[in-house]
């Protein structure tokens, strides 16, 4: 299991350093999600979402808690059918802001990534 949580660790690492220019210099809210323990975010995202910093997101335990309730199983399935069809989806989705509680209507885009 340690083997399994180090490779894990050592996949996101590995590409968000792959796509360092891309999360530093998007105008859009960017995450990359391997689990609940191995993510990574932007600053807009974290900002988003009213997180201090990236790091702040990242230690949260679990990632979807933003997402309001009714959202989360979209959003699951449709992560699930990205990473099964290797095909980019897409859904409204709504979140919460974890300081004021406002609502934030997006659009999630998720896209399967390969690293080495």
């Amino acid at each position: 299991m340690e083997q399994q949580q180090h490779h894990h660790e050592d996949l996101i690492k590995g590409i968000t350093e792959q796509l360092k220019p891309i999360m530093e210099k998007s105008a859009q809210a960017i995450f990359v999600y391997l689990d609940d323990t191995h993510k990574a975010c932007n600053k807009k995202y974290a900002d988003l979402l009213g997180y201090k910093s990236a790091k702040e997101w990242v230690e949260t335990d679990a990632p979807l808690g933003d997402v309001v309730e009714k959202d989360q199983p979209k959003v699951i399935s449709a992560y699930e059918k990205a990473m099964q069809t290797m095909a980019a989806s897409s859904l409204n989705v709504t979140a919460r802001h974890i300081k004021t509680g406002e609502l934030i209507k997006t659009r999630l885009i998720l896209v399967p990534i390969a690293h080495n």
